[in-house]
């Protein structure tokens, strides 16, 4: 086989002893790359990271493409408190993942009859998931069944800022050299007003 070390490196063809032998010395693992290759291409690696890798790309990948599939959850009519969470964490995570979720909620016996629990219980789940998906199909009976669907919540669009008034600054600026000019004539009468008060000859009684 052909083997890679951890820096990308051609150690170039041995045998599998050889290659498992400096792969454990150096505390990582041997992984098949590359199983079609003539010869096969191994890379010496943390297998635990690499898969860790490996996952997120695919997931990546699967946002990406145009339309999830469609996950199922079953429930019954009188689950419990504990149960209806772990599934609700579920299809947060498939309505992430952008996946549609089909709720299912079984009937037996006598509870065919009460389809308002059913339908209650469906609708606290929407209002759980609302920030996450948005309800495609409401709650509605399907044989022995009561089905809803939930589509993967779309992102509002960013609001483009609008653009500041065409010479608005200049004007705000012509403004305040204005109110200056303004003021500082003000004082300047004043200031005026006031020498030819003090230059004024006393009138005579």
């Amino acid at each position: 086989m052909r083997v890679i070390d951890s820096d990308g490196k051609q150690l170039g063809v041995m045998p599998t002893r050889r290659a498992v032998r400096i792969a454990q010395e150096q505390g990582l693992d041997l992984v098949e790359v590359a199983p079609t290759a003539n010869p096969p291409v191994c890379k010496i690696l943390d297998y635990g990271r690499y898969r860790y890798e490996q996952e997120k790309l695919a997931k990546e990948a699967k946002k990406k493409q145009k339309g999830g599939d469609i996950k199922t959850i079953r429930l019954r009519p009188a689950i419990g408190a504990h149960d209806i969470e772990t599934k609700i964490r579920n299809a947060i995570e498939f309505l992430q993942e952008g996946d549609k979720v089909k709720f299912v909620v079984i009937f037996r016996s006598r509870e065919f009859g009460r389809p308002q629990i059913a339908e209650s219980l469906l609708r606290k789940i929407a209002e759980t998931v609302q920030d996450y998906g948005v309800v495609e199909k409401p709650p509605g009976m399907e044989g022995r069944q009561m089905i809803m669907v939930v589509a993967p919540a779309k992102k509002p669009a960013a609001k483009p800022k609008a653009p500041p008034a065409e010479g608005g600054s200049t004007d705000a600026k012509n403004e305040d050299e204005q109110d200056s000019r303004q003021a500082l004539q003000a004082h300047s009468d004043g200031q005026t007003d006031a020498q030819e008060s003090r230059e004024q000859p006393p009138v005579p009684e």
